[in-house]
């Protein structure tokens, strides 16, 4: 691990006092939109740092912390979790419950975001502490609402570049199950771009045994089910990463009344603007087909959320590549990153032209028997080993980008 003032300052107290900051998040998350309190710890920290401290858009705060002539490089961290019941057995799960579509759900930070929150605070407190050893500004992005999409696009609409300084580029990293003290980064389109959309399917309802006086939406949804997973298998280039999935079905009351409609909730995953394109029109002509192949109206579709690029510029992703062996040797970063998910961070590089360096991080003590995948209700990292990795990952990204050299 290389020796510099920075990364000596990383002490096993500040590791502790991170790990505590990442229980207690870990205990309170808050869907989509709703990071309230996150939000209010997280401004009172950035403002007990001194940090020049903004509101941006529904829950987002971003600290800016200035020291001096030198690039100005933006971090980003996301807060939300998601309606997840928490099945890790930890001491500090969450018991969380809030109110979703009409029912109440409970509540986990089933992604990681609570590690992303902790280690960006470690990462604020120590460079605003040590700051004879570096200079330049770094603008510190806690963004809400990135499980639906919303939050980057969102902080950008209301202004957020119009209010802090321009970054050379946005910085970020995700946790995810691999064994801690390793990294993945990957160059060009690292992650695929996401989309959902909520379809009725509009029938005519009737009684059970009576089915020729109906438009059963059931049957429709059934065939329309099975026939959207011909999409991938048949019409995609079996090397394009593309994914179509229904997630969610919900229809009727009784096992002997046929339903006026039939809702199904689907996610569509594709690696490039082409494809997204292709299976988007597909899934649109199947569903219309089936719905009109079983004399129903034509069906409507709400869209849930559209995710962005996510796109490594290939030169700042290669500098944060050597940051990243130099911490944890090359044997420990995997260059290789292409992943089926979906990230909205793109958005704020994209939205101003810089370039965005993205990469993730590993949570789990190695050796490790099970490592529950992110989305899980089982998804555990070890506290101290996830947050330790993260923090020397954005610590090395951060110092490499802070020594680049400035025009004029």
């Amino acid at each position: 691990m290389p020796a510099t003032a920075l990364r000596d300052a990383w002490t096993p107290e500040r590791l502790g006092a991170a790990v505590d900051d990442y229980v207690g998040f870990h205990r309170s998350p808050e869907l989509s939109g709703r990071e309230r309190r996150t939000a209010e710890k997280i401004r009172e920290r950035l403002t007990g740092l001194g940090l020049e401290v903004h509101e941006v858009g529904r829950h987002g705060v971003v600290g800016v912390l200035r020291n001096g002539d030198g690039p100005v490089v933006a971090y980003r961290a996301d807060t939300d979790g998601l309606p997840v019941q928490e099945e890790t057995g930890l001491s500090y799960a969450s018991t969380e419950t809030a109110e979703l579509d009409g029912a109440e759900v409970p509540v986990m930070h089933a992604c990681g975001h609570d590690a992303h929150i902790a280690v960006a605070l470690a990462l604020a407190g120590l460079l605003s502490a040590k700051r004879e050893t570096w200079s330049g500004t770094v603008v510190w992005i806690f963004q809400p609402a990135e499980e639906t999409a919303a939050g980057a696009a969102d902080m950008v609409a209301a202004g957020l570049w119009d209010l802090v300084p321009r970054p050379i580029a946005v910085l970020g990293q995700h946790i995810t199950a691999i064994p801690a003290g390793r990294v993945s980064i990957g160059f060009g389109d690292i992650m695929n771009l996401g989309d959902s959309w909520r379809v009725t399917i509009r029938g005519r309802g009737a009684h059970g045994a009576k089915p020729q006086e109906s438009i059963d939406p059931i049957v429709i949804a059934a065939h329309t089910i099975v026939r959207l997973q011909t999409v991938v298998s048949r019409e995609v280039d079996p090397s394009h990463p593309a994914v179509v999935t229904v997630g969610q079905v919900h229809a009727g009351t009784k096992e002997n009344v046929i339903p006026d409609e039939a809702v199904i909730a689907l996610n569509v995953r594709t690696p490039d603007a082409a494809v997204r394109e292709r299976v988007v029109a597909a899934v649109r002509r199947i569903v219309d087909a089936e719905a009109a192949a079983g004399g129903a109206p034509a069906p409507v579709f709400e869209r849930i959320s559209r995710f962005p690029r996510c796109y490594n510029d290939p030169q700042r992703a290669e500098i944060a590549a050597a940051a990243l062996d130099a911490e944890f040797g090359a044997a420990s970063v995997d260059r290789s990153l292409r992943a089926t998910g979906s990230e909205d961070v793109g958005a704020l590089a994209d939205a101003i032209g810089v370039p965005l360096v993205f990469w993730m991080f590993g949570a789990y003590r190695p050796g490790r028997e099970s490592m529950p995948a992110n989305h899980s209700p089982h998804f555990g990292p070890d506290a101290e080993e996830a947050v330790d990795t993260g923090a020397r990952a954005g610590l090395a990204v951060l110092e490499r980008f802070l020594a680049e050299p400035t025009e004029g």
